[in-house]
């Protein structure tokens, strides 16, 4: 593995791992504190700063996949195009990429609407009350899907990325480890 493929895999790696990582700590601790805090209308502009804190970094992080995944795909590409299976992964991964970045967005777009209802009386970031307008609520809705959806699409990366990995490694080694075998048969003949 040559220094580019390490960084490409290290910007890959670690885009992914911040995207999947900070979408579930996200979802688990900024929406599940602002809806512990007790004037239920600061609960969502709690959230929302929150989220905005985060953004900056999870857009850097999502680049930084982008980039390695972009790399390491263009540099193994004959790899990819020829081993069986492989093409497959690519192309799974290429497509989750795209629903987790849509569903990403998507949540973007969500959380900067509820950014903007102020004073709203809500349980938490993603929990309406009885009190809540029904457009904030309905907004809330579809975000508690999306911040759930975030983190399992990303995750699927993870995994997808694992069961890639693997089958370069067993199409690639799987060769060369029987060739490296069958060479003391053919000393001893």
């Amino acid at each position: 593995m040559s220094e580019r493929d390490i960084a490409l895999r290290s910007l890959h790696d670690i885009g992914l791992a911040s995207w999947f990582g900070g979408s579930l700590a996200g979802a688990v601790a900024v929406n599940g504190a602002a809806g512990d805090l007790p004037d239920e209308r600061q609960r969502l502009p709690a959230a929302c700063a929150g989220w905005a804190r985060w953004t900056p970094v999870n857009v850097a992080a999502i680049l930084a996949y982008l980039a390695g995944a972009t790399g390491l795909l263009l540099a193994d590409k004959d790899r990819v195009l020829g081993k069986e299976g492989v093409g497959a992964t690519a192309v799974a991964k290429v497509a989750l990429t795209g629903v987790a970045l849509g569903v990403t967005a998507y949540s973007g777009v969500l959380g900067r609407k509820l950014g903007q209802a102020e004073g709203v009386p809500v349980d938490g970031a993603t929990d309406p009350n009885p009190d809540t307008p029904p457009d904030v609520a309905s907004t809330q809705r579809q975000m508690a899907v999306c911040q759930w959806m975030v983190p399992a699409l990303t995750g699927g990366l993870v995994v997808l990325d694992a069961v890639h990995d693997e089958k370069r490694r067993l199409n690639r080694g799987l060769p060369a480890i029987l060739a490296k075998l069958a060479r003391p048969l053919h000393r001893g003949n």
